[in-house]
């Protein structure tokens, strides 16, 4: 009994020697290129989020439009979760960056919101992929299983939100809104407009009917009493 209990132990130790041999096997395994186009893998499963849903969306479904296999998805994206926030990302960089680079260009707070929701009108109908915003469409109504992924996407609309209350802000600070505006209170209005624009591409709207929305929404922008 003793000399078996300590064989084990034996073995375990000398390996400890040799730490480079021990550690090369494995990285050369890990290292091993990928037998498929990753990126463009990625962009069909965001396709597949974005149509059905996070809990919607099967691994069935991702791999099936990834022309991969179970496996390959696991070892390229490491589980369901983590590819649906690495395709959120691509969303957020691609078809969902309308917004961000309005705010960021626009030398006016009131072009900045009327260029972001002109450009969205006619991202959220395009024909070339599913209709709506990803962000704001693909993880409603979750089950307790999937609260991580509610959680980071509602984060992500809370950020956006802040971004939109920040520019009108600085609209304010500039004299380009009347001083006693709201900027919270604003750029919810403009933020609910944008999330209902999404609904309604969802349903089927075309980009004429959301671009007279848009027009509608900015008669709601308040003016500067040129008398004071």
């Amino acid at each position: 009994m003793k000399s078996t209990a300590r064989a084990p132990a034996a073995a375990v130790a000398p390996p400890a020697a040799p730490a480079n041999d021990a550690v090369k096997a494995p990285a050369k395994s890990r290292g091993r290129p990928l037998s498929f186009d990753r990126d463009a893998a990625l962009e069909q499963a965001m396709h597949v989020f974005w149509e059905r849903g996070y809990e919607a969306a099967s691994i069935a479904d991702l791999t099936q439009a990834m022309g991969i296999t179970p496996p390959s998805l696991y070892t390229a994206f490491g589980d369901k979760e983590r590819l649906f926030l690495e395709a959120i990302e691509r969303y957020a960089l691609g078809p969902g960056s309308a917004g961000p680079r309005a705010l960021r260009e626009e030398p006016t707070a009131r072009g900045a919101i009327q260029r972001w929701l002109q450009e969205s009108a006619e991202e959220l109908t395009r024909p070339c992929h599913p209709k709506g915003c990803m962000v704001v469409m693909a993880a409603t109504n979750c089950s307790v299983a999937a609260e991580h992924v509610q959680t980071a996407l509602t984060k992500r609309r809370a950020a956006a939100i802040a971004d939109i209350h920040r520019r009108i802000q600085s609209g304010i600070d500039n004299g380009e809104l009347p001083s006693g505006t709201d900027a919270k209170a604003l750029g919810n209005f403009y933020s609910t407009i944008y999330q209902g624009m999404s609904m309604q591409a969802k349903d089927g709207a075309t980009r004429a009917s959301l671009m007279a929305t848009v027009d509608t929404a900015m008669r709601a922008w308040p003016k500067v009493d040129s008398r004071q």
